[in-house]
């Protein structure tokens, strides 16, 4: 191996062999210098998609795992599954060849409408960052690299190229910033991926700020950063900014740009070595990546694709319900062994089983729940139902047959959900509805059999209308090649069921918090939610959900007790019992909630700070640990320009979702929200809480007419020389909020004048 560092070998380059090297050479490939050789880029989210290199096509690719996409592998809250699935991928990509993976996605899902939703891992930053840095970890494992995207804010697929995301400065840091934070900072990926959009006005590849300062400087990222394909705008500007490699292969024209730019000084030399640098430190990097000494084994990746999907189905609702023969009610789930299964719906046979767009994998097989499920029962009956993609109308023969089938079963099970071209790249939903033909048909079937099982494929929520109707409810999101087995597993018990909501689903469209600024108008889509993104928004608003964030049953039974929660260094530690209180083994989510009552910056109730999923026998318990870092509950000051934890009670609740906390306690934190020393600027109120001068004005505060005092208090304090009659002097005043450099006579006769000149406010009713 040489010992050339990449400088050393940027040195030894023309111009023109560097400017070639921060451009691709082709769809999929980086250049190929005889020092520097080629890297291939794979899209691969959920599974090695790799491409012929001279074309985009979407067909054609070689076939590998399609595992559970982000909407289902965010739903099992399970880390260490999400970096065994990502140890798989990045097998397979080695095997194969590629060099990075183009994924994990971890945009927050600020809309149920984005097309892209299925990509993503959930609605609340915590939980996306620690689920994509455990792929992340898995991936770069295999000595493959990964590619967190789309860095940043990049939560539609409306105008995607040219909108404008525009945030406050807070809202960016907590929410759409952090789980790329989380995922840089704790498992150190070898690229980044910068988005179409713009934020505030600049397009993420052209602004130094988020790819140099933040990403680089804040957080440490030591890796490449490339652009989306065909997102470059401007590409001295992006170079400059520090986007170091444009894809796909931007041609000869920007070649010459380059060259030309540098020439005229407009670019310097040292913006393309610097680009270039690290270009060859990725081509290094994947260059000692060793494929598999043995083929990897697609049996045992399909049946971890099993795994995955099983834990990822979410049991949202499972109530008691008479037996046909008028038995005592029961739960329908698990389907009793001896039933007549009546299975209704052409997704029973015809898989929605991943989204549309770039991230499609050519699965190694495709396995169907109605297979499986007949697998199971031998005499079950089956009805399309409906036809994928018709409207409501068009399939009268087909709603018969499924009503008499329904009419005669113990026990239907009902698949519905969204048509492969409801949820794709490059376009956004307009509604988060079910399409009216399988809720009509839903509506006759409840109409002759009430005991009915209805099983979801979505790649986000949609709207549950029925969902007080239906004895059982299941999501099955869009499950990867596995999902058809792996609902069986669920349905017959076969696997207790342990998936939770990574997103809230609401009553209606309207609810959620960006209603009325998706996708915006006029290139700008604002973020006026702010802060209060998902689950935080509901929670704040106490609005009524139809399933809350974090929500998923169990065919047991879990208790939650004694609760201890302790400030240790630079974390807190919550220690609690979780127990098996049923008759059956199962895993449950523990999930850990920190907010406080009082604030000086809107808060939500509550956000995640921390979740583990513990797996138990029947009638065994075991305390659990949960370590939340204090640095977590810092929220962004824009008036200090930087992070503040706020001192004081913060409260800490454990439970099985985010409306659903079974234990509570208090915690004292000292806080990081030091006083601010006076300025004019300040309030009364403000010098009223320093410690030095506080107590020297608290008197006159006192003896005021409450109206009187709540102007007084709000008054800057640099207006005090002002007032008529108040004797205050500018002098005087600077000596004031100079306490530290005076003698304590001095202070106090100069807080003797401040008295006097609060005390005029009072006689002359100021106003």
């Amino acid at each position: 191996m040489t010992s050339a560092t990449p400088a050393d070998v940027v040195r030894r380059l023309t111009l023109e062999q560097k400017v070639r090297l921060v451009g691709g050479a082709s769809y999929w490939t980086t250049a190929d210098l005889p020092e520097v050789p080629a890297v291939f880029l794979a899209d691969g989210p959920h599974g090695v998609r790799r491409l012929d290199p001279a074309n985009g096509a979407i067909s054609g690719a070689d076939p590998a795992t399609c595992f559970p996409p982000a909407v289902a592998l965010g739903a099992t809250f399970d880390v260490g599954l999400a970096e065994r699935v990502g140890a798989a991928i990045g097998a397979e990509a080695a095997e194969r060849g590629v060099g990075v993976v183009l994924g994990p996605g971890v945009n927050i899902k600020r809309s149920p409408l984005c097309g892209r939703n299925f990509e993503y891992v959930s609605e609340d930053p915590l939980h996306a960052g620690r689920v994509a840095a455990a792929l992340v970890r898995g991936i770069q494992s295999a000595g493959v690299g990964a590619c967190v995207k789309h860095f940043a804010a990049n939560d539609q697929e409306t105008e995607r190229f040219r909108v404008s995301a525009d945030i406050d400065e807070r809202t960016l840091r907590e929410v759409h910033l952090r789980p790329f934070q989380h995922v840089v900072t704790e498992a150190r990926p070898w690229t980044v991926m910068s988005s179409y959009n713009r934020v505030n006005g600049t397009y993420v590849g052209e602004d130094p700020r988020l790819l140099t300062d933040v990403l680089r400087r804040e957080w440490g990222f030591d890796g490449l950063v490339l652009s989306d394909w065909l997102a470059v705008h401007d590409r001295p500007a992006a170079l400059r900014a520090g986007l170091d490699l444009e894809m796909p292969a931007p041609g000869e024209a920007r070649v010459r740009q380059l060259v030309d730019a540098v020439k005229s000084g407009e670019l310097t030399e040292e913006d393309v070595d610097r680009a270039a640098e690290r270009v060859v430190a990725l081509s290094r990097r994947a260059g000692e990546a060793q494929p598999p000494a043995d083929a990897t084994d697609l049996v045992d990746h399909h049946e971890l694709a099993r795994e995955a999907a099983a834990r990822a189905i979410v049991l949202l609702r499972n109530e008691p319900v008479a037996g046909p023969g008028g038995d005592a009610p029961v739960p329908l789930l698990p389907l009793a062994q001896d039933a007549r299964v009546a299975v209704v719906g052409e997704l029973a046979r015809t898989p929605r089983y991943q989204g549309a767009g770039s991230s499609q994998v050519v699965p190694t097989r495709l396995d169907d729940a109605l297979t499986a499920l007949t697998a199971d029962f031998p005499d079950l009956s089956f009805a399309p139902g409906y036809a994928l993609g018709r409207e409501a109308g068009d399939d009268t023969a087909l709603a018969a047959e499924a009503v008499a089938e329904a009419s005669d079963a113990d026990v239907v099970v009902f698949f519905a959900g969204l048509p492969g071209d409801a949820e794709a790249e490059g376009r956004d939903r307009t509604h988060i509805d079910l399409p009216a033909v399988q809720v009509d048909l839903l509506e006759s079937v409840l109409d002759v059999n009430p005991r009915v099982v209805v099983v979801l494929s979505n790649g986000s929520v949609v709207r549950l209308p029925f969902a007080d109707r239906v004895p059982a409810l299941v999501e099955g999101w869009l499950l990867g090649q596995a999902g058809g087995p792996a609902t069986a597993d669920v349905l017959t018990g076969r696997v207790n069921p342990s998936g939770r909501l990574s997103e809230t689903i609401p009553h209606r469209l309207a609810d959620n918090p960006s209603y009325l600024d998706f996708p915006g108008e006029d290139l700008h889509v604002r973020y006026t939610e702010g802060v209060f993104v998902g689950h935080r928004w509901y929670d704040a608003r106490d609005l009524d959900v139809t399933f809350p964030f974090g929500h998923g049953l169990s065919y047991t039974t879990f208790g939650y007790s004694d609760l201890t929660v302790a400030a240790a260094e630079d974390e807190l530690r919550v220690t609690l019992t979780v127990a098996n209180t049923g008759d059956v083994p199962g895993r449950e989510v523990v999930q850990c909630y920190v907010g406080r009552d009082t604030s000086a910056v809107a808060r939500p109730p509550r956000v995640l700070a921390a979740f583990d999923v513990v797996e138990l026998e029947a009638g065994a318990s075991r305390r659990v640990e949960l370590t939340v870092p204090v640095s977590d509950l810092a929220h962004w000051s824009v008036r200090e320009d930087g992070w503040i934890t706020e001192g004081g009670t913060w409260r800490v609740e454990v439970g099985a979702s985010s409306r659903d906390l079974r234990v509570a306690g208090d915690v004292q934190l000292p806080g990081t929200d030091a006083a601010r020393p006076l300025t004019a600027e300040s309030t009364v109120r403000e010098a009223l809480a320093d410690p030095m001068v506080g107590p020297l004005i608290a008197g006159a505060l006192e003896i005021m007419d409450e109206d009187v005092r709540e102007m007084a208090l709000a008054t800057p304090v640099g207006r005090l020389p002002f007032v008529p009659d108040a004797g205050v002097s500018e002098k005087q005043l600077a000596e004031l909020i100079a306490l530290s450099d005076g003698s304590a006579g001095r202070i106090r006769r100069t807080a003797a004048k401040v008295l006097g000149s609060i005390s005029a406010r009072r006689r002359h009713g100021s106003r």
